[in-house]
């Protein structure tokens, strides 16, 4: 046998080799396809999922996510907003962005607080808005604040925060439903506020806040949560828990949270 060129040599030396990085670079290329697919579905996945809650941090923040949700809102807008009267600054505010929102048909529908129905500020700014289209109505008890778009998009206070400086914008749909679906039950069982130029409070709201005053006094919070749950002061609390007292004659706090557990004075008579 003669001797195999040099050549020949590394030819067959390297055949075996060269086929074998081939084989891996097949390999690592589809692995290189298959990440990149699996990328993508992570990333779209992650930005629907990622998007659904999100916190935002500082008033500047919020007011700029509120305002892009306002201005892309066409159909509706659902606020509930709890604790009594409203800061003159944050009522100067929200007067000509509702304006805009009534001038280009958006539907609004407004939950405040029994209280605001005694407060001068916010019964002005309810008349304007109202002559504008809105519909304001009033309960006793109101859930946290509550802002939603077009039920699209709501806003809602992260409880764990300062709920001045921290907010949680939704865009789940069945969270944003539920949350519409809160709103639509509580409307359902408010007084509408109609201005009227004597704007006499109607004495219905004063029996409503005192049956609501009583039932969680006899249910044990202090006047302290009773004043923050209503949205009243204090004194006013103790005014209505006084005039009960002297009503039923009773003695004591606990001889009247008895009393008033035994009656069906809550439900039916106006103290």
């Amino acid at each position: 046998m003669g001797a195999v060129p040099p050549d020949i040599a590394s030819s067959e030396l390297r055949r075996p080799i060269e086929r074998a990085l081939l084989v891996q670079q097949h390999a690592i290329a589809a692995i290189r396809e298959a990440l990149y697919a699996a990328e993508d579905v992570y990333r779209e996945e992650h930005r629907e999922s990622g998007t659904a809650v999100r916190l935002l941090n500082g008033s500047d923040v919020i007011r700029a996510a509120l305002q892009q949700a306002r201005e892309a809102c066409e159909h509706e807008l659902l606020t509930a907003k709890p604790g009594g009267t409203r800061p003159l600054d944050n009522l100067a505010r929200a007067l000509p962005n509702d304006l805009v929102l009534l001038s280009r048909g958006v539907k609004q529908r407004t939950l405040y607080q029994h209280t605001v129905r005694t407060h001068g500020p916010t019964l002005a700014y309810i008349e304007k808005v109202t002559t504008a289209g809105a519909e304001i109505r009033t309960l006793d008890e109101l859930f946290d604040r509550l802002i939603i778009y077009d039920r699209r998009i709501a806003f809602i206070p992260d409880p764990l925060l300062d709920v001045s400086t921290a907010a949680l914008v939704i865009e789940h749909p069945a969270i944003v439903h539920y949350l519409a679906t809160v709103f639509d039950h509580a409307w359902q069982r408010a007084e509408p506020v109609s201005i009227t130029p004597e704007q006499i409070r109607p004495p219905l709201m004063t029996d409503e806040t005192r049956r609501a005053v009583l039932r969680l006094m006899v249910e044990g919070h202090t006047d302290a949560a009773i004043s923050k749950r209503l949205g009243i002061s204090t004194r006013t609390v103790s005014t209505h828990i006084r005039k009960a007292s002297e009503a039923l004659n009773s003695r004591s706090r606990a001889q009247l949270a008895y009393l008033l557990a035994k009656s069906e004075l809550l439900d039916d008579v106006v103290l």
